[in-house]
């Protein structure tokens, strides 16, 4: 009797281990809009290789450049429904979830890379992250891209020079204020078609970073390239707050520290892309780069900051004056 007990313990106890053993590991689809060799491309890439490194069979996961899954438009909405399960948006594409990180699309509030990151580690940054997990997601970490320049098929000097122009714009309340403040028309169009919209002469411009507007080949249909650093493309690396608390403890802590490494990759990446990626459209001769003198950077600046005003109530006059004095 006991002999057939200790029989059957031994078979259930084998059954067990073969069960964990042969359980599906978790899988993580990261999607994004942008080719692999750009700042969040190698960052997602990176977010891959460090978690197949330390976490083997457990977890996996599928990168998916260039809008192959979701456009940002729609990325969010799959991932509620548990479509996708990682991405990282431009922080102007929350405008559905939180009015607060419009923040980041606001004309001339920071002077330069530096200052963004000195805000967003700030109690006043941090807290923006969890801003949208009232809305079912969760901010995991900012990414860089860069500085914003304006592209056009006319040379962009003064503000009044943009008048009657059509720029594209990611789906932003605030960044359609910021070009209708020098009279230009912004028209919001998925990034996928820009360089289409642009070649054809659909659209005069739009705004980017080096990293994109290099990656993309923008400069090969763009003329002029206006040196403005006149805002900041960065993104939020989110989640679903169902999915990430379904994850294990364990896990989601070695996760959460593959992305905060992964993150820092990107970052370091998008600098140097950022004066490298510059370098190379100039080495092209394919567009002019306007360099702003100080009257003329004045100028655009006098314009545009009115757009600040604007959306005080809905994003919070305490936290403008926070990002403004990070510059400082």
């Amino acid at each position: 009797m006991f002999k057939k007990l200790a029989i059957m313990a031994l078979c259930l106890a084998s059954a067990a281990i073969t069960t964990v053993s042969a359980a599906d590991p978790i899988v993580i689809k990261f999607s994004h809009v942008v080719a692999e060799n750009t700042p969040k491309g190698q960052m997602a890439n990176k977010f891959k290789e460090l978690v197949e490194e330390r976490l083997g069979e457990k977890v996996r996961v599928e990168v998916y450049p260039n809008s192959q899954l979701f456009g940002d438009n729609k990325v969010l909405e799959a991932m509620l429904l548990g479509d996708v399960q990682m991405a990282a948006p431009s922080l102007s594409k929350f405008s559905r979830y939180t009015k607060k990180l419009a923040l980041y699309d606001l004309p001339f509030l920071f002077q330069d890379m530096e200052a963004v990151d000195r805000f967003q580690q700030s109690a006043e940054g941090r807290k923006l992250l969890k801003s949208v997990e009232r809305k079912g997601l969760m901010g995991l970490g900012y990414l860089h891209n860069g500085m914003k320049q304006l592209s056009a098929s006319n040379r962009l000097q003064r503000p009044e020079d943009a008048r009657g122009q059509k720029f594209r714009i990611m789906s932003s309340d605030v960044l359609e204020a910021q070009f209708m403040a020098v009279d230009a028309m912004p028209l919001k169009k998925p990034f996928s078609e820009v360089f289409t919209l642009l070649q054809t002469r659909a659209i005069d411009g739009q705004e980017n970073t080096w990293s994109n507007i290099y990656s993309k080949k923008f400069f090969e249909v763009q003329p002029y390239i206006t040196e403005s650093n006149h805002g900041v493309l960065d993104y939020m690396v989110v989640t679903s707050k169902e999915f990430w608390s379904e994850i294990p403890d364990e896990l989601r802590g070695e996760l959460q520290q593959a992305l905060d490494e992964a993150i820092l990759h990107g970052n370091q990446v998008a600098a140097e892309k950022s004066v490298g990626d510059r370098g190379k459209i100039s080495g092209t001769g394919r567009s002019a780069i306007i360099q702003l003198s100080p009257e003329d950077r004045a100028r655009w600046v006098k314009a545009m900051k009115p757009v600040w005003k604007k959306f005080e109530k809905k994003i919070g006059k305490e936290l403008i004056d926070a990002a403004y004095a990070s510059n400082q």
